[in-house]
């Protein structure tokens, strides 16, 4: 008798004839089955292998036949639910017509089911939110800054500061108005009581030299000079920037130097359009911005003596945050007790301070400080102004 080898899952299972002989009893017990049209399979090899599992009993399921599913029967077709329907009986019986109510029915799609049940709360329910853009067929041009400007006006919304006072300072030798560019005439530097000129137009002047601290010299000179010279660009006084070649007379402001295009040297020096040379050169400046402490060299003993022997006028003398008001006067008969080694104490004499205020540590106020005459002697008053609080008026005999 021969060993048969069946193959399951990559398992290999030994059985011998006995257990065949021992399934062909109890298949004769079982009815048989009939047999199914398909032709007969060729016999298989039957192969032996060597291989260590427990017998196990395979039993052979016989092959059945396939059921032929019988024809569908033609779908039932029902009216649409908005017609009528009508049910015609014989003309010998009764005739009855029945109508139907179009009944509206919730189509669920897949994605509807897969959504979980919305939200209720106390007969709220709870919706989303879809956005829809439209955008415009055609060319669509934003607005431009100032139109948005406009409309931020109309509605009133924005909070703005009040705008910037307009600078009204005007350099003696170019005659422009307020500062100017950085890499240009640049900033505005006082020469005297309401005097101004720009940094780079005291600074190119032919007279004007800086020294290492950054003073400029002999700016009043080039003032004087400028005052009978006219620009060869512009046709106005004030010229004090000329050209180096020898015996060419052509002199100009800064700002109409760079305008007519002529050529500055790293060395201070500048030429025409008609000397200068071709081309670029290696000692040719073309930036003008000057960020150093520079200031215009001047005799403050006798500005302030200017400005004492003036006596009414529209302008303010300020030294760091000290303003004066009036410098006051002594009498001869008042000379002995206004006065001490030191300093004097002028009756009239008016200035005003912003320091730091005695009741809050954060904020500051304004000190109004007087000196009066009480009694043949020196009286000295200190106002205090406070946004909030009454003014608080200080007095003593001293000035400490």
């Amino acid at each position: 008798m021969k060993d048969i080898v069946f193959c399951s899952n990559n398992c290999f299972v030994l059985y011998s004839a006995a257990v065949q002989a021992k399934n062909s009893e109890n298949k004769e017990s079982v009815p048989s089955l009939p047999q199914s049209p398909m032709k007969e399979r060729p016999p298989k090899a039957f192969h032996q292998y060597s291989n260590n599992i427990s017998t196990l009993d395979v039993h052979c399921l016989p092959q059945l036949q396939e059921k032929v599913s019988p024809p569908s029967s033609p779908p039932i077709m029902f009216p649409p639910a908005f017609e009528a329907a009508k049910v015609e009986a014989k003309p010998d019986e009764l005739k009855v017509t029945v109508k139907l109510k179009p009944r509206l029915k919730a189509i669920h799609s897949s994605l509807d089911d897969c959504r979980p049940p919305s939200k209720k709360w106390k007969g709220m329910k709870w919706k989303k939110w879809s956005i829809q853009i439209v955008i415009p067929k055609g060319s669509f041009k934003p607005p431009c800054e100032e139109e948005i400007d406009e409309f931020l006006k109309k509605l009133g919304t924005t909070l703005k500061p009040d705008p910037v006072p307009k600078d009204y300072r005007k350099c003696c030798f170019c005659h422009e108005e307020g500062d100017g560019l950085t890499d240009g005439p640049a900033r505005l530097l006082n020469l005297d009581l309401d005097l101004w000129v720009h940094l780079n137009c005291a600074l190119w002047s032919t007279e004007v030299y800086e020294t290492q601290a950054g003073a400029l010299i002999n700016v009043e000179l080039a003032l004087r000079r400028g005052l009978q010279m006219k620009c060869m660009f512009c046709h106005k006084m004030g010229a004090t920037s000329g050209c180096h070649r020898l015996r060419c007379t052509n002199i100009y402001h800064f700002t109409c130097a760079i305008k007519a295009q002529c050529m500055f040297f790293k060395d201070k020096t500048m030429l025409c359009p008609m000397h200068k040379p071709k081309g670029t050169h290696e000692q040719e400046l073309s930036y003008f911005a000057v960020f150093r402490r520079v200031y215009v060299q001047r005799d403050e003993v006798r500005q302030i003596a200017s400005i004492v022997q003036r006596g009414e006028r529209d302008h303010t003398f300020r030294v760091g945050s000290l303003i004066f008001h009036a410098v006051g006067q002594l009498l001869p008969q008042q000379m002995q007790a206004f006065h001490s080694s030191k300093a004097l104490f002028p009756v009239g004499y008016e200035a005003s301070r912003l320091y730091w205020s005695m009741r809050y540590a954060n904020r500051r106020c304004r000190y109004l400080c007087s000196i009066e005459e009480k009694d043949g002697l020196p009286l000295f008053v200190i106002k205090v102004v406070e946004q909030g609080h009454e003014d608080l008026v200080l007095t003593d005999t001293t000035p400490k």
